[in-house]
């Protein structure tokens, strides 16, 4: 996960073993939506909450290369992102899966990304 996303993910009430059932979707293909250019929609409920009233989550996913939680928000902030955000998203995500292993090793050492844990 980015280190924007895991600051959302410590301001909610989210079990964050969630996360790791939520990424594991993903690589089956279970999502809410593919926004294309491999950014993916992915709803975590918050505790004591079904789905419906979950969070929001965009995950940058390229099979067998890489997985990164990029973005969260409630439904109650808002229903989806806006172009903008989603071209944004997008040129984020290009970045993101041009990646070398190592520079995403030197991402994490850094606290740029996050591993997420069960």
């Amino acid at each position: 996960m980015t280190k924007q996303f895991g600051k959302w993910v410590s301001n909610q009430s989210m079990d964050t073993s969630q996360l790791k059932t939520a990424l594991e979707e993903v690589r089956q293909g279970i999502c809410e939506a593919n926004l294309g250019g491999h950014l993916y929609k992915k709803r975590i409920p918050f505790k004591g909450h079904g789905k419906r009233g979950s969070g929001r989550t965009i995950v940058c996913f390229k099979k067998e290369q890489i997985a990164i939680f990029i973005h969260g928000f409630a439904k109650n902030e808002t229903d989806n992102l806006s172009p903008k955000e989603l071209k944004a998203f997008k040129a984020l995500a290009k970045i993101l899966t041009e990646l070398t292993p190592g520079q995403i090793s030197t991402a994490l050492k850094n606290g740029d990304f996050k591993e997420v844990n069960q």
